[in-house]
């Protein structure tokens, strides 16, 4: 009985092994267009999509690359993709900022942070190191958030501390970075992360996954009708499968109202929307409106998630 379970596993992982060289050769035959491309947005891709993508015929991968770009567009409405001219733009930066070490700045680890999270705050460099004994170290700063690179061999090649790696993962969580990203329009004029809005994915102890969305109460814009104030906020949402299929949508109003003793209590808290989802297990992106009807102000985000 062992020996047959010793056998089906190992059968198991061979398969698994073969199925990843099988990979790994397509994307080898890729054509060069279709090589750049998996290239140039290897911080974006899901592990479903990459898989997608290389099994498509050469014939399907152009209308794959529109709608990858598509799903991630902030502004659908308009004919210039912004999430895309910026994601390149930084791709730019990052190869004119990062030029020691070797390798092009965009595939360094100081790239890869820049193109994710942006620009920091403050960045401090110490190319001689901090002390004498130092090794040259690269500090900047996203908030009150710290990341360290270090470069070891004085080869320029700055590494990210394994310290400082959470708290990437944290500023990406945080603020949506690249994955996640808000925008939200209010009137003529236009503002990106402004509008904090808070996309979580739990999975519950009944085996249901819960979508989350948390808007800050001094966020939502209200309308004053007495002594109340009031506003609705309209939400619609869209589910995506690995293959790009939309496999589920979500539309609701959800009327608020207050007073304003009500709203001086309710500082620092957010609001709060919770949606069971009833998918199967899978890989999925998840693209998310919200409009507050009062004053017409738009915060878009997008989570990819795995059930």
């Amino acid at each position: 009985m062992r020996k047959t379970a010793i056998s089906a596993i190992s059968f198991l992982l061979l398969s698994l092994f073969l199925a990843s060289c099988a990979l790994k050769q397509v994307e080898k035959d890729l054509d060069p267009e279709s090589q750049k491309f998996l290239s140039e947005v290897r911080y974006l891709i899901t592990k479903g999509e990459r898989k997608t993508f290389l099994k498509l015929p050469s014939s399907e991968r152009d209308q794959f690359i529109e709608e990858f770009w598509k799903k991630r567009d902030l502004d659908p409405d308009t004919e210039e993709n912004k999430f895309k001219d910026e994601y390149y733009q930084r791709i730019e930066e990052a190869n004119h900022l990062f030029t020691e070490g070797g390798t092009p700045g965009w595939l360094q680890d100081r790239g890869r942070v820049y193109i994710l999270i942006g620009a920091p705050d403050q960045r401090e460099a110490y190319p001689r190191g901090r002390s004498f004994y130092d090794v040259p170290t690269e500090i900047w700063y996203y908030g009150f958030f710290r990341i360290i690179f270090i470069d070891s061999y004085w080869s320029g090649n700055y590494k990210l501390d394994p310290q400082s790696a959470q708290h990437v993962a944290e500023i990406n969580k945080g603020q949506m970075a690249f994955k996640q990203i808000i925008r939200v329009d209010k009137g003529e004029d236009t503002y990106a992360g402004i509008f904090e809005l808070g996309l979580e994915i739990e999975k519950t102890q009944k085996e249901e996954t819960i979508l989350r969305v948390k808007v800050p109460y001094k966020d939502i814009g209200l309308s004053a009708e007495g002594e109340k104030l009031k506003t609705t906020l309209e939400l619609s949402l869209s589910v995506f499968d690995a293959f790009q299929k939309k496999v589920w949508e979500f539309e609701k109003q959800y009327p608020i109202l207050l007073i304003e003793d009500e709203l001086a209590g309710l500082s620092g808290q957010a609001y709060v929307i919770e949606i069971p989802m009833a998918l199967e297990k899978g890989d999925y992106d998840l693209v998310l409106e919200l409009i507050n009807i009062s004053d017409g102000s738009k915060g878009r985000g997008k989570i990819s998630f795995q059930i």
